[in-house]
């Protein structure tokens, strides 16, 4: 195995074996006539050591795209998220199934040197590494960037933290809500008059985990370019700040502090006629930065008018004017809605223990491949033999011995 390992890294020193088809870059040397249904990620492997909902979702997306995504998790607990319920379905938790479809699990104690050494040779044959530790934790366990980039040159590790890798508060863990506060969006977030409020999903994680998603494509692409990995550096907390775009703006360009609308629009007030023909030729509502300077006394105006009637006749009523409107839909309505039933937006897995299950499906579409059958979120180390037997050659006795030490362990049904 040590053979091996150092193979394949003189290989990919050389530039001659970059990714893990055994060609330059992405390229996964299938014959052109088999590509017509190829996903852009076949081929590439990421080692996911992420848990909770940023790291997921990034290598979720990662994985929709056809990429083999190996997930580590701790024997015997696995992801924080498979014991955060209610809701449960048997023994799985709702929000774990949420956002780890297309995933292997392997269980695996990196707190073992012998966890260790697997972790490094599955670096070695993998494209990708995702953590989300706080800064230091791994490379304590040699298994920082420059641990992994000795063994691994090719590598694109992308490390997701609550603040970044150093400053003052780089070594505190990173919890969506502490950073949505920190970083002004729970401060906009709320009824006008009311309380500052965090939004009902975890905003400043899926932000980050799209932006990690984004940048990880990003070091494919670059390694495409040079042979060569990098570092990506992804935090909730400038993700975040990056994302208040014209909120940030009216404040470092225009000096005006932000606050809360509750649904409203601190720079837009809607103008609409509404039977309320009064209002055409009120002088106050005439232009848009009118009716901001008069915003409470219109929206008061229209708000009685909105009463009126049911939701229903509003929304038949606005079909067709050109006026963008909808209506605020709670759970069971949005997973009735046309459109979003027509977007495929439910997707249905079979799960080997639970049976089907629904999710909510990827968001994008392609013209050139198919979203295909996904493969349902995994056990806790339903796939630790596959791996280490398909992946890195380890043979039943060697797996054997590891199991026997409590170094992996692997879920009964396997």
């Amino acid at each position: 195995m040590l053979a091996t390992l150092a193979r394949v890294v003189a290989l990919r020193r050389t530039g001659l074996l970059i990714g893990p088809g055994g060609g330059r870059g992405l390229w996964t040397g299938r014959p052109q006539s088999d590509t017509d249904n190829m996903k852009p990620l076949e081929g590439v492997k990421i080692l996911d050591l992420t848990r909770v909902l940023a790291g997921p979702f990034a290598t979720m997306n990662l994985g929709d795209l056809g990429a083999e995504v190996i997930k580590v998790e701790r024997p015997g607990a696995g992801d924080d998220t498979r014991t955060w319920g209610p809701p449960f379905v048997g023994t799985e938790s709702t929000y774990f199934l949420s956002v780890n479809r297309n995933k292997k699990s392997i269980a695996v104690n990196i707190k073992d040197p012998k966890g260790v050494k697997i972790i490094k040779e599955l670096a070695a044959v993998c494209d990708v590494f995702v953590e989300n530790y706080v800064p230091g934790r791994l490379s304590a366990m040699g298994l920082g960037y420059e641990d992994i980039d000795k063994i691994a040159p090719h590598i694109i590790y992308c490390s997701i933290t609550g603040y970044g890798q150093t400053g003052p508060l780089s070594q505190r863990a990173g919890y969506d809500a502490v950073a949505s506060a920190i970083s002004g969006l729970m401060h906009i977030t709320g009824p006008e008059d009311g309380d500052p409020v965090r939004p009902g999903v975890a905003m400043t994680d899926l932000a980050t985990g799209l932006y990690a998603y984004g940048a990880i494509m990003a070091g494919l692409i670059q390694r495409y370019k040079t042979g060569k990995g990098l570092f990506i550096d992804c935090n909730l907390l400038s993700s975040q700040v990056a994302c208040l775009t014209q909120v940030a703006a009216n404040y470092l360009i225009g000096q005006k502090e932000a606050k809360r609308w509750g649904t409203a629009h601190g720079s837009i007030v809607p103008y609409q006629i509404l039977n309320l023909p009064a209002l055409i030729d009120d002088s106050k509502y005439k232009t848009n930065h009118l009716r901001v300077q008069n915003r409470k006394e219109l929206i008061k105006i229209l708000s009685a008018r909105f009463e009126e009637e049911m939701t229903s006749k509003w929304l038949y009523l606005f079909e067709g004017s050109g006026v963008a409107y909808g209506p605020i839909n709670d759970m069971k309505n949005v997973f009735a809605e046309p459109q979003v039933l027509h977007n495929g937006l439910i997707m249905e897995l079979k799960h080997p223990t639970v049976g089907k299950i629904s999710v909510p499906g990827p968001a994008v579409r392609y013209s050139k491949f198919q979203m295909s059958e996904a493969r349902p979120p995994p056990l806790l180390g339903q796939h630790t033999t596959h791996i280490l037997k398909e992946v890195l050659g380890y043979d039943d006795r060697a797996i054997g011995e590891l199991l026997g030490a409590g170094v992996v362990t692997q879920h009964e049904a396997e």
